[in-house]
């Protein structure tokens, strides 16, 4: 999720690899994430969340048999974590699940809002 587009720096760390398009692969993802996180000597939360909803998604929404989603970390200063997860499905965009007007939201779509405040609280000072 892109809040914002920005000239990419060099990267200090990087750590990129590719996992099977499954729930194991999605966990795999987070298990990684924290061990590099860990050897980085970063904190993990909130990264690890933000990477297992975003993995998960991969693996649930963007699977393709055959095909791989990858994780990549990339530490561009000393206080910024750039988390990528590139889906199977990079030829196709995804939708949006609408709700009908006046019903309960769905449940569909809210770990993606979850990942939008983390990253915001992230952003924000002090």
């Amino acid at each position: 999720m892109n809040l914002e587009i920005t000239a990419p720096r060099t990267p200090l760390r990087q750590f990129t690899v590719p996992l099977s398009a499954t729930r194991r692969g999605a966990r795999l993802a987070r298990l990684l994430a924290t061990e590099q996180l860990r050897s980085w000597e970063l904190p993990f939360d909130p990264a690890r969340l933000i990477v297992a909803e975003l993995a998960s998604n991969a693996a649930v929404h963007g699977r393709v048999p055959g095909r791989s989603f990858r994780l990549g970390l990339l530490l561009t200063a000393p206080a910024t974590l750039r988390i990528e997860v590139t889906d199977a499905r990079g030829e196709q965009l995804p939708t949006r699940a609408r709700g009908t007007s006046g019903a309960q939201p769905t449940e569909a779509g809210r770990g993606l809002v979850l990942v939008a405040h983390l990253t915001l609280d992230l952003r924000t000072p002090g």
